[in-house]
């Protein structure tokens, strides 16, 4: 008669504490007075992930903790970038900037004004452009990646050779003014151009911003209508509703949230970026195209050997602050209509 092996308990042999039953043939793997834990957390395959991610992680420190970290401290501090010395302020760069000094409060005033009208206008075009070009790609049965590649291309351009090139199409001998000269709107045309023209150098930035920004929303839209069931589409037109109806009562609902996300990109991108204006106009004619971030830009690096890279530096903390209220504002209403 032969009799089963038997069980292997640990603790057995004198040790303290319960004794665990292990299966027959099981090796006991509990760390022994000999095995070390952190042997199995840093040895082998591990210690290799670690150092393979290492370079990554002091670049991040380096180029990201570290270079915040001192902006925030030279936005309380008064510097030109060459002195040897910080000269300490506490908050009177933010009192400047916001209302004290008679030379840049008024300035940022004028920039937070112009600022205020790119986004509001921005987002608000770029929606009303993109979705219904994504409606029509969506449709389009042929040549559809052609014609999205097309829609794309202002996107992988270049983007200072596309400002110069727009540059060029609205001088006052450009495109624009020649086209319009050919349709019979002499009168619409622009003899000193269009971005030299302060009532028309705004908005037609505007423009140019928009253009640049209907690509990716538009995308993103495309993606946001392949993904809805067509059984809701086909329900809507049983019950009788429309191409518009269905893109309003159906398609647009189910895509709020994508609205969401291209509103809070096109405004982060109204609030902090300046390149279009820095290359078209440089806050031109007059400042009548300036806004926040090209003013901190200028506050930084076009003042000369002033002491003024702290009041570059708490201007974008203030717009860092306001971006980080939209964007919590966008994701509440979000939360709430969804």
């Amino acid at each position: 008669m032969t009799t089963a092996p038997r069980p292997t308990t640990v603790g057995e042999a004198g040790s303290v504490g319960k004794s665990r039953t292990l299966p027959a043939g099981a090796a006991d793997t509990a760390p022994g007075p000999g095995k070390r834990p952190w042997r199995r957390k840093f040895g082998g395959e591990a210690l290799s992930g670690y150092l393979f991610v290492a370079p990554a992680v002091v670049l991040f420190a380096v180029m990201g903790l570290y270079t915040v970290g001192y902006g925030f401290l030279l936005s309380f501090a008064s510097w030109n970038g060459f002195m040897p010395h910080w000269t300490w302020v506490g908050l009177d760069n933010y009192a400047d900037l916001l209302w004290r000094s008679p030379v840049y409060a008024p300035r940022v005033r004028s920039a937070g004004l112009n600022t205020l009208w790119v986004m509001i206008a921005v987002p608000a075009l770029t929606v009303m452009v993109s979705f219904p070009l994504a409606i029509l790609l969506n449709q389009a049965r042929r040549m559809q990646a052609v014609l999205r590649s097309v829609f794309f291309l202002p996107y992988v351009t270049s983007g200072i050779a596309v400002f110069f090139a727009w540059q060029y199409i609205l001088q006052p001998d450009g495109a624009v003014n020649l086209l319009l000269g050919q349709l019979g709107l002499g009168s619409l045309q622009q003899p000193q151009g269009w971005l030299g023209n302060p009532d028309t150098a705004l908005p037609t930035l505007i423009v140019v911003t928009v253009w640049g920004a209907v690509p990716v929303s538009m995308l993103l839209y495309l993606t946001g209508l392949q993904s809805i069931d067509r059984s809701l589409l086909e329900a809507a037109q049983l019950d009788g509703a429309g191409w518009w109806r269905t893109n309003a009562s159906v398609v647009w609902p189910l895509l709020r949230p994508i609205t969401a996300i291209v509103v809070l990109l096109n405004l982060r991108e109204s609030l902090q970026g300046f390149q279009t204006f820095l290359v078209m106009t440089n806050g031109g004619p007059g400042d009548h195209t300036n806004v926040l971030g090209l003013e901190a830009y200028s506050l930084a690096f076009l003042k000369q050997l002033r002491p003024t890279l702290g009041l570059a530096s708490a201007l974008g903390w203030l717009l860092f602050a306001a971006a980080l209220v939209l964007a919590l504002i966008n994701l509440r209403a979000l939360r709430s209509k969804t």
